[in-house]
């Protein structure tokens, strides 16, 4: 287990390494003076120019900039937005809870939803509900994300009135902000009226939650089904069947835990492709997240933003990849072994 570590700490250091020296050549590659790009300060007098330029070694080397923009992240400092006038920081951490808690809870319900399927197809492969199940993931999986999003506020907000259409919760409730999280500064929170509260922000959920989930639930079909086929063929399968264990339970003592397992591998590489959805649907539903505050920095050339954007949420991406990584090798030790934890 100790390699295994060593391992994705040496993978998370690369990453790190590759990700801050991209972030600071977008510095040099934006229009306009590098130093502005750096901090953001469009507004800068001479005076403060120079100021600035001998606080991030401007006149220095290409690496000793580098190091010097590495100090400063690592103290929390990203500049300021070009748009706001706000640290790049701030803006991030004011954002970046609403994202996680869409794409977490997206999450969830992919894995909950999409595995299941994918198993109940293994099982009735090349029959009936298993050709359905394939044909609906690959529909589901080909529909736009803009469009999906749109038409679910046609149909569910303005024709049918049932939820609503935008932001994370209505404007008639005053939540303390403590952690970021909705639901749960909610449910901290000392209000008389924290449940409808807690309803209304769980209403204003659904609708972004199932545009985020469908394609990565649709992955998640075709992935459990893969799994579960390979673990039915497996020699421990056909020996329990000669024990003279019925079908089901070999589905349920054995391959659907094994199948599970394999599963939860590629979780990690379905987190980023659903943050890349999470990302347009945020600006679909007027999600306050890191996403939407993204794009919107790219359309107002808010370089600053873009840069710090970009470390945040392609860490918070990484770093969900290593956890996970860690909950396979709890799973299967296997995966510990050197061979495997590569």
């Amino acid at each position: 287990m100790f390699i295994f570590t060593l391992r994705r700490f040496n993978l998370f250091f690369f990453t790190m390494l590759l990700l801050t020296i991209l972030s600071f050549s977008l510095s040099f590659l934006f229009p306009g003076e590098q130093l502005v790009n750096l901090t953001g300060q469009i507004n800068a007098t001479p005076e403060q120019l120079a100021v600035l330029a001998n606080e991030y070694q401007h006149q220095a080397g290409f690496i000793t900039q580098y190091f010097n923009y590495v100090s400063h992240l690592f103290h929390g400092d990203m500049g300021y937005s070009m748009a706001s006038h706000l640290p790049v920081a701030t803006e991030i951490f004011n954002r970046l809870p609403a994202t996680i808690e869409l794409t977490s809870v997206a999450l969830l319900v992919a894995m909950f939803v999409g595995i299941p399927i994918g198993f109940f197809a293994a099982i009735y492969h090349r029959k009936t509900p298993d050709n359905i199940i394939l044909g609906v993931a690959m529909i589901g999986y080909s529909v736009p994300v803009f469009w999906l999003g749109i038409l679910a506020i046609l149909v569910f907000s303005i024709q049918l009135g049932w939820l609503p259409s935008a932001g994370q919760i209505s404007l008639l409730f005053e939540i303390e902000h403590v952690t970021g999280l909705q639901l749960i500064d909610i449910l901290l929170s000392d209000s008389p009226y924290k449940w409808q509260a807690f309803i209304d922000a769980t209403r204003h959920l659904i609708l972004p939650v199932i545009v985020v989930a469908l394609a990565p639930a649709t992955i998640f079909m075709r992935l459990a089904r893969t799994a579960m086929l390979e673990v039915l063929e497996t020699h421990y399968i056909k020996a329990a069947k000669a024990k003279g264990l019925t079908f089901w339970q070999i589905i349920y003592r054995h391959a659907m835990r094994n199948a599970f397992i394999k599963v939860i591998r590629d979780v990690g590489l379905q987190f980023a492709n659903l943050v890349t959805i999470a990302m347009v649907t945020e600006v679909i539903f007027s999600w306050p997240g890191i996403g939407r505050w993204l794009i919107e920095s790219i359309y107002q050339r808010d370089y600053t933003a873009i840069q710090g954007g970009l470390i945040v949420l392609s860490t918070f991406i990484f770093i969900v990849h290593i956890i996970i990584d860690f909950v396979y090798a709890a799973l299967n030790p296997l995966a510990r072994e050197p061979r495997h934890g590569a």
